[in-house]
């Protein structure tokens, strides 16, 4: 009798402490980011190193809980970002390009939604556009990703306090009215860390982007000094929310161009935006170091792009660290060649070279005169990137989505309850047991 006793009491207690859960919970995605992805990062800064494996790991992968997630979508084996940001947010599979709502187009309801509901502050963010597909499924509902101007609004309706990433993508109608509309609810809208500093403190609600209108941040690899950070966001992201509830926060923090690097299949983009959403994780880990009883930190993807190969020779070697020669992304190689217009081929080899660290494939006389069009420049730039990745021994199986597992990442109160193979639904169902939340993902 004692012992039925003793274990009665010890699922209570458990249950007690499920039901309030962490106060604090960051739930941080990395858009396309498959196992090569991350695992790939932690070797190129290996053989940077001079050393073959993992001396220097992100700091998500040493997290003490971890699982394997899948992705497919309900109509599809592979999904794209907005039924797998659905499927995160709500717990519900959708179609693929559905945002916020089932296969019969009726609204499902996000976990933000729900803890909104139950009084916590509310942050979404990402570095890609605010309504873009991951972020707006944490708040809209629309039939259609593609619907930038109807999903807009939404933001306003789910009136969270905190918001940041790259301006609203649409009309610059829209974007006018959201913002106007905003202020007059309460939002203050920084441009930049510097001006965020300058208003949080007298702010009811925030919208923090780039200093200049710009619908993302630059990839990391490209980035200038004053530019706006994923770890600046997800610090005025702590520094804005802490405080304005007594029940804690919740905070989604998207690495959104990870995904876009990995459609140009572009190796050092990629690590390098893996480094950078790492870098956004660190600052989230600082803060539960300093509230480790009541805090939950996910690191998770939504998909994986690209289908990175770790190594295609037949001598079974990687030469990971021949990316470093990489200064830009292959899209500001683009612009960078198209910017010459009329010039010569010799003037082309030195940007390549400079900018990539690879030669033209084609031969020419280096005095040859050369129109650089927009189509001259993409092939010159798409090939460079190439050749450097064959270079380093990555190959890509395409430019598209994939529908392997994605890793999970879990550290803090209630990361025991993620573990082995889960789908992409359980993870805002169990973030929703931890928080008691009694109601499904179709009301609030």
């Amino acid at each position: 009798m004692k012992r039925i006793f003793g274990t009665l009491l010890l699922l209570l207690i458990t249950a007690t402490s499920y039901g309030k859960g962490p106060k604090y919970i960051f739930y941080f995605i990395g858009d396309g980011m498959g196992p090569s992805h991350v695992l790939g990062t932690e070797l190129y800064l290996g053989e940077l190193q001079g050393v073959i494996g993992r001396p220097q790991k992100l700091c998500f992968t040493q997290f003490p809980e971890s699982a394997f997630v899948t992705t497919y979508s309900a109509t599809n084996g592979v999904t794209d970002s907005a039924a797998s940001g659905t499927a995160l947010s709500t717990g519900s599979k959708t179609y693929n390009s559905a945002i916020g709502v089932d296969c019969d187009t009726l609204p499902v309801y996000s976990v933000a939604a729900h803890l909104a509901a139950k009084g916590m502050a509310i942050g979404v963010a990402t570095t890609v556009p605010i309504n873009h597909a991951t972020p707006s499924a944490f708040y809209a509902h629309n039939m259609s990703r593609h619907n930038y101007d109807s999903i807009a609004p939404w933001m306003l309706k789910a009136g969270y306090d905190f918001y940041a990433g790259g301006d609203v993508k649409g009309s610059s109608e829209t974007r006018d009215i959201v913002y106007g509309k905003a202020q007059e609810q309460g939002y203050a809208i920084a441009r930049g860390y510097s001006d965020y500093k300058k208003k949080a403190g007298t702010a009811e609600k925030m919208m923090l982007y780039q200093e200049k209108v710009s619908t993302e941040l630059p990839y990391a690899i490209n980035r200038n000094s004053n530019d706006l950070t994923l770890a600046q966001i997800t610090a005025a992201g702590i520094d804005f929310l802490d405080g304005k509830s007594k029940k804690g926060f919740f905070m989604m923090i998207e690495g959104g161009k990870i995904d876009y690097a990995a459609h140009n299949d572009d190796g050092a983009t990629v690590f390098q935006e893996v480094l950078d959403f790492n870098a956004a994780v660190e600052v989230a880990l600082e803060f539960y170091k300093k509230h480790k009883d009541e805090t939950l930190i996910i690191v998770t993807a939504d998909h994986g792009t690209g289908g990175i190969v770790l190594g295609y020779r037949g001598d079974y070697t990687l030469n990971l660290k021949a990316l470093s020669s990489q200064k830009v992304s292959v899209e500001r190689m683009i612009e960078i060649l198209q910017q010459e217009k009329e010039t010569t081929w010799g003037r082309v080899e030195e940007l390549v070279k400079e900018n990539i660290g690879t030669g033209l494939r084609e031969k020419h006389n280096a005095d040859e005169k050369v129109t650089v069009d927009y189509e001259l420049a993409k092939r010159i730039a798409y090939e460079a990137v190439y050749d450097l990745n064959r270079k380093a021994a990555l190959s890509w199986a395409s430019y598209n989505h994939s529908g392997t597992f994605v890793p999970l990442f879990a550290i803090g109160r209630g990361a025991e309850m993620f573990n082995g193979v889960i789908d992409n639904t359980d993870i805002p169902n169990i973030i929703r047991k931890l928080k008691g939340v009694k109601t499904d993902n179709k009301h609030y």
